[in-house]
């Protein structure tokens, strides 16, 4: 009965964090990935992000990417998630497509990240960085950046699936 009990808990707990969406999860209707420009693409970004300042971390990317990501075109949803080992914040950030992902214009990125910059340094209480100055203007720079493909659910997750 206890491992039963623990069973449907963890199915509950991942349900929770799915998209409302399904459809968010798997590639586009028709598409079978044979088609890179068609199918869905995960952006994936990992942040330095001090313990300390994990809640400022957060407040920012609320202010400024949320809203605006959720008005990009092709834009499915993303997972904030925090690793405390490493002391870094992981983005997954799922696009329709990789073409639609790519179509954003590069200035419009580095006017919001501009803006997420300076969003999480009033949260940090930071003053403007100084041209000379050793704060830098981004307190939560960038680790690594890469983009990952759907490729269907494994056994095991198609399995929980039908349940």
């Amino acid at each position: 009965m206890a491992s039963w009990l623990g069973a449907v808990g963890l199915v509950v707990v991942l349900l929770a964090g799915l998209p409302a969406s399904a459809s968010a999860l798997g590639p586009p209707l028709g598409s079978h990935g044979r088609n890179e420009t068609s199918t869905v693409v995960v952006e994936q970004l990992r942040l330095k992000v001090p313990a300390g300042a994990r809640k400022a971390w957060l407040q920012a990317e609320q202010e400024t990417w949320g809203p605006w990501l959720r008005r990009q075109e092709g834009f499915l949803g993303r997972d904030l998630l925090w690793d405390a080992e490493r002391e870094e914040g992981l983005l997954l950030i799922r696009w329709r497509s990789r073409r639609q992902w790519l179509a954003i214009p590069v200035s419009e990125i580095e006017a919001v990240q501009g803006q997420f910059e300076a969003a999480a340094r009033r949260a940090l209480a930071l003053n403007p960085p100084d041209p000379g100055a050793e704060t830098p203007a981004n307190p939560f720079p960038l680790v690594d950046a890469g983009a990952l493909e759907w490729v269907g659910l494994t056994p095991a997750a198609a399995a929980v699936e039908v349940r």
